[in-house]
C-alpha cells in the first residue's frame, strides 16, 4: 500500500462530513480536529462542509469551528449555501434542488404506517408529524398532519421508523422500490431522500468548479451511508478518506481509513496538508508542522 501521489502545489478543497467525523456524538469536537480544521483553513485550503443537516443547523458548526467557508452543503446536496456577509447568519441560499414529494410519501407510509415524517423546503424549513431531534429539523420547524406535507415542493424528505430494527427496516426499504429519487439509508431505521440523481458528490462538484480546484486536489473525509458518492467521487482522483467506524459499504469506495471518531481520525487526516505554497500538499516533507498521517491508503 502507498499514499497517494502528490499533485503539485495550490490548494486543497477539503470537504469534511459533520456528525461522525468532525462532532463526536456529544455535539462536540476534540481540540485537536478544532486545530487541524483551523490550521488548513489558515493555511489557504478551501475547508468546506458537507452534511444531512438542514442550513440552520449546519450554521453553528462553521460558528463553533471558528471558520467561514465559502460554501455550506446542507440537506445531503439538495441546498447549497454561499458565504455573504450581509445575510441573515452569514449565508444566503446559492442553489436548491426540488421535488414533488406526494408519491414517495404515500408510498412509504402505505410500508411504514407508524413511521415519523419531516419534508424540508427550499428555504430549509420543515414541517414534520412527529418529533425529531432538533440537529435535523433545527428551530422553527412545524408540526403538521401527514396531508399537510403532500403536494408541496421539499428538497429533503426524512423517514425515521422507530419500530423496526436495522435488518427489518432494509427489508422494507427494498421491498419499497423507490423510483426517481435519491435516498440515503442512515445508522438506524433512517431514510433520507432527495431529488433524483441529487447527493453531496453533485453539490461539491458544482462548488469545485466554481472555485476552479482541480479533482486531483479533492480530499473528502466522511463516515456515513450518504456519503458513499462524495467518497466515490473524491476518490476517483483524489483522496476519498473513511473514518474507522464507517460501514463496510463506504470503505469499499474509500481510497483511505482514517481512525475513528473517537480517535480523532479526522485531524489525523488533515494533519498530512501543508500549505500549499510551502511544503507540498499530500505527503509530510521534512520541515513541515504537519504530523504523519497513519491512516491506510488503498490502492
Amino acid at each position: 500500500m502507498s499514499t497517494p501521489a502528490e499533485t503539485g502545489h495550490g490548494p486543497w478543497l477539503v470537504t469534511l462530513d459533520v456528525d461522525g467525523t468532525i462532532l463526536r456524538s456529544d455535539e462536540t469536537a476534540s481540540e485537536e480536529v478544532i486545530e487541524q480544521v483551523r490550521r488548513i483553513s489558515a493555511a489557504g485550503h478551501q475547508v468546506m462542509l458537507a452534511t444531512g443537516r438542514s442550513p440552520a443547523t449546519t450554521v453553528p458548526v462553521v460558528e463553533y469551528l471558528g471558520i467561514t467557508p465559502q460554501f455550506l452543503v446542507c440537506s445531503n446536496g439538495a441546498i447549497v449555501m454561499r458565504r455573504d456577509p450581509n445575510a441573515p447568519a452569514g449565508y444566503r441560499r446559492e442553489w436548491a434542488e426540488c421535488f414533488d414529494p406526494t408519491d414517495v410519501l404515500q408510498t412509504i407510509s402505505g410500508h411504514l404506517p407508524k413511521a415519523r415524517f419531516a419534508v424540508e423546503d427550499e428555504r430549509g424549513h420543515y414541517r414534520y408529524t412527529e418529533p425529531f431531534p432538533d440537529t435535523t429539523i433545527g428551530a422553527g420547524a412545524k408540526q403538521v398532519t401527514f396531508d399537510e406535507l403532500l403536494h408541496r415542493q421539499a428538497t429533503r424528505v426524512v423517514v425515521v421508523s422507530p419500530d423496526h430494527d436495522m435488518v427489518d427496516f432494509l427489508g422494507v426499504v427494498e421491498r419499497m422500490g423507490l423510483h426517481r429519487v435519491s435516498y440515503f439509508i442512515g445508522w438506524t431505521a433512517w431514510l433520507d431522500i432527495a431529488a433524483e440523481g441529487v447527493n453531496k458528490a453533485t453539490a461539491m462538484e458544482r462548488v469545485r468548479i466554481e472555485l476552479g480546484i482541480p479533482r486531483e486536489r479533492v480530499l473528502a473525509v466522511a463516515d456515513g451511508r450518504n456519503d458513499i458518492e462524495l467518497l466515490t467521487w473524491a476518490a476517483e482522483r483524489g483522496r476519498g478518506v473513511a473514518m474507522g467506524h464507517s460501514p463496510a459499504d463506504l470503505l469499499a469506495v474509500a481510497n483511505e481509513v482514517t481512525g475513528t471518531v473517537s480517535e480523532d481520525g479526522l485531524a489525523e487526516a488533515l494533519a498530512t496538508l501543508c500549505r500549499p505554497s510551502g511544503c507540498g500538499d499530500v505527503s509530510t516533507p521534512a520541515g513541515c508542522p504537519a504530523a504523519s498521517f497513519r491512516g491506510i491508503a488503498i490502492d
